[in-house]
């Protein structure tokens, strides 16, 4: 008779409902959708971070290589003259990078140069996460400070 009890017991207790499973998975994605956009919104900003950072970098070593060679590479010998000798250059000293590659942007693509730049001796940039000229929020440009 014990066994009895503690069978009917077992049975009626073990699991959830369906409604209770309902009011959980109804909670969870109330949850979901008020905390999801304010993570992207925090992910997207860090990206724009993390290419500032990385374009502050790049604007030492290209400072460093201007004081080692009088000036700034040009267009077409690129960042790549932070990493290796483009030739013909007077006074090269580098690698001016620590890495034996350029960095891409947080989303993957190279970085924008070019010298003589519109705006100063060379402009250096990352088109955002669109990969297009302009935009805004996540998509727009993150420009160099000489920019």
């Amino acid at each position: 008779m014990e066994t009895n009890r503690n069978c009917r017991r077992r049975a009626g207790s073990a699991g959830f409902t369906l409604i209770e499973l309902l009011v959980v998975l109804v909670i969870l994605g109330l949850l979901a959708a008020l905390v999801g956009p304010r993570v992207l919104g925090y992910l997207g900003g860090a990206r724009a971070d993390a290419a500032r950072l990385q374009i502050q970098s790049l604007e030492q070593a290209l400072d460093l290589y201007r004081l080692d060679t009088g000036s700034y590479p040009s267009t077409q010998q690129g960042l790549q003259a932070l990493i290796r000798d483009p030739g013909g250059v007077r006074g090269w000293r580098g690698p001016y990078l620590d890495s034996s590659t350029l960095p891409l942007d947080p989303w993957g693509r190279p970085y924008v140069y070019r010298s003589p730049g519109e705006r100063g001796p060379y402009d250096l940039f990352s088109l955002g996460a669109d990969g297009a000229p302009g935009g805004t929020g996540e998509a727009a440009d993150v420009t160099s400070g000489r920019r």
